[in-house]
């Protein structure tokens, strides 16, 4: 019987051999990774399909967010990266922090998003003078530099540091900053849904006291009206700020700053609604050219960057540079 077996598979090997090579040079394409990403002009986000506010007033036209096309470097993108204009090989190692892995920067990024959000709301509540309750502020570790001598991990919630709540993080840089070299602080944190008990050491880099960590904030709020933001797994990072907060100040305001254009843009924004620079601005700009975007804003510091781009590729959207949401809504305001 089992000869049987034996030579009745040894024929099916024998006469699909060539196939089966196929197959296994298939998988090995497709699924070996080298240690690049591929980036590519992206699409853009109708945010009028992702910010859901109650009673929201109407708008003609579409404020829209642009982002980059990151691919895996498998064989076959790395090729066609050689062959397509704007694919472009980035070293994953550019990407990504000391040895940490790509999962570990998207999830990074997806924290950041997070954080984005947030400040989208509050800034656009804010400069459209709408009732906005802040009840809680959280402090969610990103990053722990390898000098740091601690037993916090990324994703940690901080909440609190020898014993005290910190609303801003500049007020715990102060206090890191008051201690001395070699000292201990004593952090309680959230890990998953456990409360721990973690520590770090000060110690000093470029005339600076360090513990070793960056934070992002965590908001918890109630808004009048109600605003929800839908996000897709795969997303992460902070350069739609900007224009979420855009979005939900458009839908929170009488007046529509639209005008019936298609508005496409990108930056990050804090609390406050200041403006921050981007990466990637090639990709989203020619993904908003892409979409027949008649209006692209950008951060300051990105704009001598995308004028660059929009002579070189004979681009025809305007391009606006912005350093706060102010600007950005006088700019559309202004729009003819």
């Amino acid at each position: 019987m089992i000869t049987k077996v034996y030579e009745k598979g040894k024929k099916l090997l024998k006469e699909n051999y060539k196939f089966l090579i196929g197959i296994v040079l298939y998988l090995f394409l497709v699924f070996y990774k080298l240690p690049y990403v591929v980036y590519r002009p992206g699409d853009i986000v109708d945010l009028e399909t992702r910010v859901k506010v109650e009673d929201a007033y109407e708008q003609k036209g579409t404020l829209a967010l642009s982002y980059v096309s990151a691919m895996n470097g498998n064989i076959p993108f790395v090729l066609l990266s050689f062959l397509l204009p704007n694919w472009d090989l980035i070293k994953t190692d550019s990407i990504t922090l000391d040895d940490e892995s790509l999962d570990e920067s998207l999830y990074r990024d997806r924290l950041y998003l997070e954080e984005g959000l947030d400040n989208a709301t509050l800034s656009a509540f804010r400069l459209a003078n709408k009732e906005i309750h802040i009840e809680n502020i959280y402090h969610t570790v990103i990053y722990i530099d390898k000098q740091a001598n601690t037993d916090l991990e990324m994703g940690d919630v901080i909440l609190s540091m020898d014993n005290q709540e910190f609303r801003d993080l500049d007020d715990l840089k102060t206090y890191v900053n008051s201690l001395k070299v070699g000292d201990t602080v004593h952090f309680k944190v959230k890990r998953g849904e456990e409360e721990r008990k973690c520590y770090a050491t000060i110690y000093e880099l470029e005339d600076s006291l360090k513990v070793g960590i960056a934070m992002v904030n965590k908001f918890e709020y109630e808004t009048n009206p109600k605003v929800s933001i839908e996000t897709k797994e795969s997303e992460s990072g902070s350069s739609g700020g900007l224009m979420t907060s855009l979005a939900i100040y458009n839908a929170i305001t009488k007046e529509d700053i639209t005008k019936g254009k298609l508005i496409v843009g990108t930056g990050t924004i804090d609390e406050y609604g200041t403006v921050g620079e981007i990466g990637g601005i090639k990709y989203k700009l020619l993904g908003a050219e892409k979409n027949k975007a008649d209006v692209f804003l950008c951060p300051e510091e990105n704009y001598e960057e995308a004028m660059e781009i929009k002579e070189k590729k004979h681009l025809n959207l305007e391009i606006i540079a912005v350093s706060t949401l102010q600007d950005a809504v006088n700019a559309l305001e202004n729009l003819n």
